[in-house]
């Protein structure tokens, strides 16, 4: 097929190299944020950056031999070159293999580039400035997508990803594309500092696991004892945090001190993650959370373990298809149940039952057959 000449068609592939190189610049932005964070995390800073001078002398070459040519001179004619040749030094540094880096990511170029070139039309934006959830759905939880949202430079990212969407490119596939390249960075950052790339299970974690986080992708290494860290490991924003929190206490009107509770509790993000996947898979979450004021849990009114039934009735709610109580139903208050049992303290006067005499025995002898079944997290 002959080759389209003239201005128009050179114009159109100008936009599409300049739009391969902002892909590029995103696939960097990633990596250079997954960098920085495992160095933070394991040695408790970042690493200086060699000189840009020098950075670009070392690199350059690389660059011009591993990449196609019109995107390796669109490069490195950009006034961000020299900060790009840093990034890739600093990744080399880090243990991560230009050879292998630097033609994959020219690869994600190069399908940007005709793309743009063959579509001239714009594909409709599904929800202008929800880059956020577009991220959660299209990434897995882990270390790279918890770099990208904690990184200062996501608002940059964020408006790449909208101009490239405009552009007619398929931002979820560069999403998935530049995961992958992260979590090589990932590792490579993490063998080099002799850590175990994959991180270990921690406590929160393993006391996770269970019926509050069925269906959840669960970070291993989740810390729930710092609030900010666990939404940021779960990819929940401030705006979409304040937002569920709202929700639950306009479920909850007139309980506004159960609807604190359930705020403040340590496993509050495990909730919020759970809201935040029913949206991305546009369920009713408010609707779910209705059901709330229906639940004996939130009667139940003192108790030191109010807050851990309230956390638990919440996901009860959440996770319970509409119309079906069950789970309402089956739940039983047994600090209510000890104090009107005849067994409990011999010097009270028993307490009025509603149920038949033998019913109330059976439960007894119940009792005191064994211990009674606990609600424990399954592991």
């Amino acid at each position: 097929m002959a080759t389209p000449t003239g201005e128009p068609f050179g114009d159109a592939m100008g936009e599409a190299v300049q739009t391969s190189v902002m892909a590029w610049r995103l696939v960097m932005a990633v990596a250079d944020a997954v960098r920085r964070q495992q160095q933070r995390r394991r040695l408790g800073r970042e690493e200086d950056l060699p000189p840009a001078d020098q950075a670009v002398s070392e690199v350059a070459a690389s660059v011009e031999n591993l990449v196609s040519a019109d995107i390796s001179t669109a490069l490195m004619a950009g006034a961000d070159w020299p900060q790009m040749a840093q990034q890739l030094v600093a990744l080399r540094q880090a243990g991560v293999d230009l050879g292998q880096f630097l033609p994959q990511i020219g690869g994600i170029a190069v399908t940007v580039r005709d793309a743009v070139a063959s579509n001239s039309a714009r594909v409709a934006r599904e929800g202008t400035g929800e880059w956020e959830r577009l991220l959660r759905e299209t990434l897995p939880a882990g270390p790279v997508r918890e770099a990208i949202v904690s990184s200062p430079a996501w608002p940059d990212m964020a408006a790449t990803m909208a101009r490239l969407d405009e552009r007619g490119v398929d931002v979820r596939q560069i999403l998935a594309a530049a995961h992958n390249e992260g979590v090589g960075v990932d590792q490579a950052v993490a063998r080099v500092l002799a850590m175990d790339a994959t991180p270990k299970v921690s406590q929160d974690a393993v006391q996770s696991y269970g019926p509050l986080t069925t269906g959840l992708d669960l970070p291993k290494d989740l810390d729930l004892s710092d609030r900010k860290r666990a939404l940021e490991q779960l990819a929940i924003s401030p705006s979409e945090n304040e937002r569920y929190s709202r929700w639950v206490r306009e479920a909850m009107p007139g309980r506004e001190r159960e609807a604190a509770l359930i705020l403040s509790a340590r496993q509050w993000p495990l909730i919020a993650a759970r809201m935040a996947t029913m949206e991305g898979e546009r369920q009713p979450v408010r609707e779910h959370l209705t059901r709330l004021l229906r639940d004996p849990a939130v009667q139940w009114g003192e108790g030191p373990q109010l807050g851990s039934r309230l956390v638990q009735a919440v996901s009860d709610a959440l996770q319970q298809p509409l119309g079906d109580t069950s789970v309402a139903r089956s739940r039983v208050n047994t600090t209510a149940a000890r104090a009107r049992s005849t067994t409990q303290d011999p010097t009270r006067p028993a307490a009025k039952a509603s149920a038949p005499p033998q019913t109330n025995g059976a439960a007894v002898q119940g009792r005191q057959a064994g211990p009674a079944p606990s609600r424990g997290r399954a592991r």
